[in-house]
C-alpha cells in the first residue's frame, strides 16, 4: 500500500514547515468552501438579474463540481510529477482569474463557463493540500493535520455564511464574487515561501518515479479494493453534504419563514456542528485508529439524519441541526489521512484528487436528488432517505478499508 513500519519517535515533533505547510493547505481549501457555499446563497440573487430558470440555476453548483472533478484528475496527476507547490500555484492563479470573471458575466452561458473552469482550478485544492500536510507532519499526528486542513472548508464555509448577509444587499453578487478572489491571493502569498516536502524531493529523483500514478491506483487486488471504498466513502460524504447544504437555506426560507439572516444562522450553528466533528475525528482516529472512527461517525449520522427528519419546530432543528453536522460531515476530517497513508508518494496527490473527486462529482448528483424528492415528497422524506447511503457507507468501511494508524509515508 506504499507504506512501511511505524515512524520511529525522533520523527514525532512537528517542525515549521509543517505549520506552513498546514495554514497553506487550510486556507487554499478555505477558498474552496467559501466560494461554493456564498454560491449557494446567491442563486436567488443571480437568478432574478440573468432570468435564470430553476434547472439553470442548479446547474451553476453542478458544473462547478464537474469542473472540479476534471481539475482534480488533472493536477493531481501534474503534483505527482511537477511538484505539490507549483501546481498548487497554477489552481489558485486558475481560480482566481475565472472567479473574478464571473463578476462580469452577462448570462446563462459565460457565467456557466466561467463558474465551470473556476471550478478546474478549485479541483487540485483537496488532493494537494492534503499531500502536502500529510508528508510534513509526523505519523501520529497524521489524522489531526488531516483534519486540521479540513477544517479550513468549514472555516470557508462559516466565513460565507457570516458575510453574505452583510454584504450581498450592498454589493450585489458581482461584488460577492470580487470578494472570492481574495482567499485565492492569501493562499498564493503563503505557498510562495514554501519549498516541496522532503520525502516527494527523495522521490522525484528515484528512477522511474514518474508516470505511474493512475496505475499505482489499482496496482493489485488489495489496492484495488481500497480505491473503491474510498470512492465509496468520498461519494456519500459529498452527495450528503451537497444534498443538505445546498438546499437548506431554500427550504427555511420557502417552508419555515426565514429570512437570509436566520437561514444564515442555521447554516452557521450547522457548521460549528461540523467543524466539531471534524476536529473530533482527527483526534480519534489518531488514538483508537481510522476504520473504528469512520463506523462511530456513519453509525452516528445514521441515527441523526432520521432524527432530524422528524423535526418540524425551528429551534429543535437549529440544534440538531449541529448535531447533525458533527456527525454527517465529521468524517471529512479522515480521508486526507486514510488516502495518504494507502498509495506511495509517486500517486498520493492523483490518489486524494481522483478518488475524492469522483466522490465529488457523485456528490453533485446530490442537490438534484435531494430537489427532486422534495419536490415529489417533502424535503424531510428526502432527509430521512439520505440515511440509507450512510448504511452503504458502513459496508464498505468495514469490507474495503484497510487499517493504517501510525504507517509510515513511503
Amino acid at each position: 500500500m506504499g507504506t512501511s513500519a511505524a515512524e520511529p519517535a525522533g520523527k514525532d515533533k512537528v517542525t515549521r514547515y509543517g505549520w506552513k505547510a498546514l495554514a497553506g493547505s487550510a486556507i487554499g481549501y478555505a477558498m474552496d468552501g467559501f466560494d461554493l457555499l456564498i454560491l449557494g446563497f446567491m442563486l436567488p440573487a443571480i437568478s432574478a438579474d440573468l432570468q435564470l430558470t430553476p434547472g439553470q440555476a442548479g446547474s451553476l453548483v453542478t458544473w462547478t463540481l464537474v469542473g472540479a472533478v476534471a481539475g482534480g484528475i488533472l493536477f493531481g496527476a501534474l503534483s505527482d510529477t511537477y511538484g505539490r507547490i507549483r501546481v498548487l500555484t497554477w489552481t489558485i492563479v486558475m481560480f482566481a482569474a475565472f472567479t473574478g470573471l464571473c463578476a462580469v458575466a452577462q448570462g446563462y452561458w459565460d457565467l456557466l463557463v466561467f463558474r465551470t473552469l473556476a471550478g478546474v482550478g478549485l479541483g487540485g485544492e483537496f488532493g494537494i493540500g492534503m499531500a502536502l500536510a500529510a508528508e510534513a507532519w509526523p505519523a501520529r499526528h497524521r489524522a489531526r493535520v488531516s483534519s486540521y486542513v479540513a477544517l479550513g472548508w468549514q472555516a470557508g464555509v462559516l466565513g460565507a455564511a457570516l458575510l453574505t448577509p452583510l454584504l450581498l444587499p450592498h454589493i450585489g453578487w458581482r461584488g460577492m464574487f470580487v470578494v472570492g478572489v481574495f482567499p485565492a491571493l492569501i493562499a498564493w502569498v503563503i505557498r510562495n515561501r514554501l519549498h516541496e516536502p522532503e520525502v516527494f524531493v527523495r522521490r522525484a529523483k528515484a528512477e522511474g518515479a514518474r508516470g505511474k500514478a493512475f496505475r499505482l491506483l489499482v496496482k493489485d487486488g488489495r489496492t484495488t479494493r481500497t480505491s473503491l471504498g474510498i470512492v465509496i466513502l468520498c461519494s456519500v460524504q459529498n452527495f450528503g453534504y451537497y444534498g443538505i447544504m445546498i438546499w437548506m437555506p431554500s427550504f427555511l426560507s420557502s417552508k419555515l419563514g426565514f429570512n437570509l439572516t436566520k437561514s444564515a444562522l442555521w447554516t452557521s450553528v450547522t457548521i460549528v456542528g461540523m467543524m466539531a466533528g471534524i476536529w473530533v475525528f482527527g483526534q480519534l482516529a489518531d488514538r483508537i485508529g481510522r476504520k473504528p472512527s469512520f463506523l462511530l461517525f456513519q453509525a452516528g449520522a445514521v441515527a441523526m439524519v432520521l432524527a432530524y427528519a422528524q423535526l418540524s419546530d425551528p429551534v429543535a432543528m437549529l440544534w440538531a441541526g449541529a448535531v447533525m453536522g458533527m456527525f454527517v460531515n465529521g468524517m471529512l476530517g479522515g480521508y486526507g489521512a486514510l488516502m495518504s497513508e494507502a498509495y506511495p508518494t509517486e500517486a498520493r496527490a492523483t490518489a486524494q484528487n481522483v478518488l475524492f473527486n469522483i466522490g465529488r462529482g457523485v456528490g453533485g448528483f446530490g442537490p438534484v436528488v435531494v430537489g427532486a424528492l422534495a419536490a415529489a415528497y417533502s424535503f424531510q422524506v428526502a432527509i430521512a432517505l439520505l440515511a440509507a447511503i450512510y448504511v452503504i457507507d458502513m459496508l464498505a468501511t468495514l469490507f474495503l478499508i484497510p487499517e493504517l494508524k501510525g504507517v509510515e509515508l513511503d
